[in-house]
């Protein structure tokens, strides 16, 4: 059973579990649960994902209910006009705030992506960060003997594929966790002193006018118990999330 956040007669809006896909892809052959089939299941209904949210991302996604609200909501993220804000633990000390410009080159997978062209320019990606907290460990990591880890939220202002991952590698705040962008010996950390097998990544909010009524909505998820634990870990309250 998907945890629903809200739930009217035209959207639907789940916290994601990390681990689980959006839907069926070419890319990960083997897995058999996707987010739209165990929702259309629990819910007896069919439904459209408005949005995505990488498979090791956790937190808000937002369904619609029918095929015309669908188009709606979708012209709206297509505009910008949805308000999209996450939660990371990144490696290092990442400043208080700032703001990333940095245009990403178009990423295409192997199998998904075959027919189209990469020859396209770099496309423009921006992600406003906020640091939250910090802590440093008593762990040795290459050649630092103590290593430090930052609490970030993060606002994109686009929505590249992959653009958070992407632009805290850009500024060497890898987040942890992250197989594909971030570092091997952070990862190898948390598994073996934490058990944590996640990426540390969370859509903690989404604001977006709704379709019909343009009343405002703003959905939030809560994090899950990896993400508890890891706040414990590290001594931080789970009050952070909302900061």
């Amino acid at each position: 059973m998907l945890e629903i956040l809200y739930q009217d007669e035209y959207l639907v809006a789940i916290n994601k579990p990390s681990g689980l896909l959006v839907h069926r892809s070419p890319i990960d052959k083997n897995e058999t649960e996707f987010a739209v089939q165990i929702l259309r299941d629990q819910l007896g209904r069919f439904v459209y994902p408005i949005h995505r949210l990488d498979k090791p991302t956790s937190g808000v996604l937002l369904f619609a209910l029918d095929k015309e609200s669908a188009k709606i909501m979708g012209e709206t993220f297509m505009s910008h006009e949805a308000k999209k804000s996450y939660i990371a633990v990144v490696r290092g000390y990442i400043p208080e705030s700032g703001e990333i410009d940095y245009a990403l080159s178009i990423k295409l997978d192997k199998i998904a992506d075959k027919d189209s062209s990469a020859d396209k320019e770099p496309q423009e990606a921006i992600t406003h960060y906020e640091r939250l907290a910090t802590v440093e460990l008593d762990f040795q990591v290459g050649k630092y003997d103590k290593t430090r880890y930052s609490l970030v939220k993060l606002n994109p202002l686009t929505g590249r594929k992959h653009q958070l991952r992407r632009h805290m590698k850009h500024i060497s705040h890898h987040i942890l966790g992250d197989t594909k962008y971030g570092r091997g010996e952070h990862n190898k950390l948390i598994r073996q002193e934490f058990g944590c097998h996640r990426m540390l990544l969370h859509a903690r909010e989404l604001c977006i006018a709704h379709p019909y009524t343009k009343e405002q909505l703003c959905i939030k998820a809560p994090i899950d118990a990896t993400f508890r634990a890891m706040f414990s870990y590290f001594g931080w309250n789970e009050s952070l999330v909302w900061g």
